[in-house]
């Protein structure tokens, strides 16, 4: 299934949802997809289709692929200008991942700061891309292009701390859609943790917690464009890893202010 065929099941039915093989990552389902697939969920229960300015996403365990899953969106609070949202992830009785997430409309305001300016990064033509490798790569990595253009690779036993370059989604998967918060979920989850590249070998890693606050409004863009991301340490040990991210549109607007904290088995 395409990524467009996949939000366009959890839009017909939320509560029952199977997650493809070639969406895996390891032994669980993308978690980028998984983000992606509740918003729509939540976005479904919201007052007239208020923007989202955050999502707080917590992976309380694997979502296993090929095994039905339900999104269960909540409106929690409908105020004059927000709305809060819950979604609970629930596969095979049990919760998987829990998602909090705050809509919200425009107001005046006399506050105005610019967005933080995108990386000086080559084009992506002169970039290394991330090359998929059967039984090698995550299965989801077939979806999405990444060309490196700051920091290093995975297992390279670099001490770099930002990691960042291009990344889009796969024309054939959202071919005519606009970019939207959906596409920018799957992107910004798209990329390892910046801590892998410490690491010598290959050694699991997942993320534990994240939350993502998006800029609104959003970029006019196609969903199979290029987006910036750069990621960048702030502190690791003892397992753990904290990161901070941002992504911008070609234009240089910024979409989207990530964090995550991530757990390192290495």
């Amino acid at each position: 299934m395409t990524f467009t065929e996949m939000l366009q099941a959890v839009r017909a039915s939320p509560r029952s949802v199977v997650i493809p093989t070639i969406w895996a990552q390891g032994r669980a389902s993308f978690g980028g997809l998984v983000a992606a697939a509740a918003y729509e969920a939540m976005r479904a229960v919201t007052h007239d289709g208020r923007p989202v300015r955050s999502l707080a996403i917590t992976f309380v365990g694997p979502v296993e692929v090929e095994v039905p899953v339900s999104f269960e969106a909540e409106a929690l609070r409908e105020g004059k200008s927000v709305s809060q949202v819950f979604c609970r992830v629930v596969q095979n009785g049990q919760v998987v991942a829990l998602v909090q997430g705050s809509f919200g409309e425009a107001r005046t305001s006399s506050v105005a700061v610019e967005n933080l300016p995108a990386p000086s990064f080559k084009q992506p033509e002169h970039c290394q891309e991330l090359p998929y490798i059967r039984k090698v790569m995550p299965a989801f990595t077939q979806h999405i292009a990444m060309r490196w253009a700051l920091g290093h690779m995975p297992f390279s036993s670099s001490r770099e701390l930002e990691m960042g370059g291009w990344m889009r989604l796969r024309s054939d998967d959202v071919r005519g859609e606009r970019m939207d918060i959906a596409h920018l979920l799957a992107l910004i989850d798209a990329w390892p943790p910046a801590t892998l590249p410490h690491l010598k070998s290959p050694a699991p890693s997942s993320s534990l917690t994240w939350t993502v606050e998006f800029i609104q409004p959003q970029a006019q863009m196609p969903a199979d464009g290029w987006c910036q991301y750069r990621a960048l340490i702030e502190h690791a040990r003892d397992g753990y890893g904290h990161i901070a991210a941002q992504c911008w549109a070609p234009d240089g607007n910024l979409l989207a202010i990530s964090r995550q904290t991530v757990t390192i088995f290495g």
